[in-house]
């Protein structure tokens, strides 16, 4: 069964996906929504997508939310992801950190993966962490979070495929990974050093328990929003740093249009924006 989606039911669907997660979805990705969203309109029973957009709007499952927004999300992801990001913070950057909190004589380090996905970016930094001896007396805190219960799920099982771990250097898939049959199984100490939440970037309940971090990495979704949602979800990151504290975006990616709230710092030719 082939199924058609109307120019207006696409439209009430974007709006419904924008107003409650600030996706914004363009004109040009209707055969996007169009696809992701068939399977489901057929797994439901229904006759078609304005059914659906009328499931979403009054049903009383919320689960429908969630697997919508597991439906439209992008998570394509991978560890080791941008790693000339990871070189400048586990070096110069954590540094910096470290000098800043004992200053303040604080011994803990405090960080946020504000996109986790399936977890790759969060683990990451949670093996440079091991890795680096300046800071075991140092108690650190890992956060990391999603949109989608699904890959919150999944990063939480902690086993990823051969192209996930296609960057990870060999001496740290050795000593944090086991391999069966092309499966890589992160090790317990690892996962354990990462707590996940499931949290929406412009909700700001949903933020508000999120508070004095060192630094935050929000890379490669505010491609998502429209400059409005944008503008909130950036705010919300502000809110999240400690005064001082930093903030990661996705190396193709700008806050010049947003906010001239963060101080853009460069580091080996990479850009961090430094909390005012």
């Amino acid at each position: 069964m082939s199924l058609m989606m109307t120019d207006e039911i696409f439209k009430q669907l974007r709006d419904f996906i924008y107003e409650k997660s600030g996706i914004f979805i363009p004109d040009t990705k209707k055969y996007f929504v169009e696809n992701r969203l068939g399977r489901r309109v057929q797994e439901k029973s229904l006759k078609g997508y304005e059914d659906y957009l009328y499931v979403i709007k009054y049903g009383s499952d919320k689960n429908e939310l969630v697997k919508l927004f597991d439906l439209i999300t992008t998570n394509e992801t991978f560890f080791f992801r941008e790693p000339q990001q990871f070189d400048v913070l586990r070096g110069e950057l954590l540094s910096r950190i470290v000098a800043e909190n004992t200053k303040a004589g604080r011994r803990d380090i405090k960080v946020w993966s504000a996109a986790s996905s399936t977890g790759e970016e969060p683990y990451t930094i949670a093996m440079l962490f091991q890795e680096k001896s300046e800071i075991s007396g140092f108690r650190k805190e890992i956060f990391a979070s999603d949109l989608s219960e699904s890959v919150l799920s999944s990063a939480k099982v902690g086993v990823y495929g051969s192209y996930a771990v296609r960057n990870v250097p060999e001496a740290y898939l050795k000593k944090y990974f086991s391999n069966s049959s092309q499966q890589y199984a992160l090790s317990s100490a690892i996962k354990s050093m990462v707590r996940f939440l499931k949290v929406n970037l412009i909700e700001e309940r949903d933020v508000r328990a999120i508070r004095g971090m060192d630094l935050v990495f929000c890379r490669n979704v505010l491609i998502y929003f429209d400059e409005k949602a944008k503008q909130k979800a950036v705010s919300q990151l502000y809110d999240a740093l400690r005064p001082g504290g930093y903030l990661f975006i996705g190396t193709s990616e700008s806050l010049h249009n947003v906010t001239r709230a963060f101080r853009p710092v460069v580091i080996n030719k990479v850009i961090i924006y430094q909390k005012g």
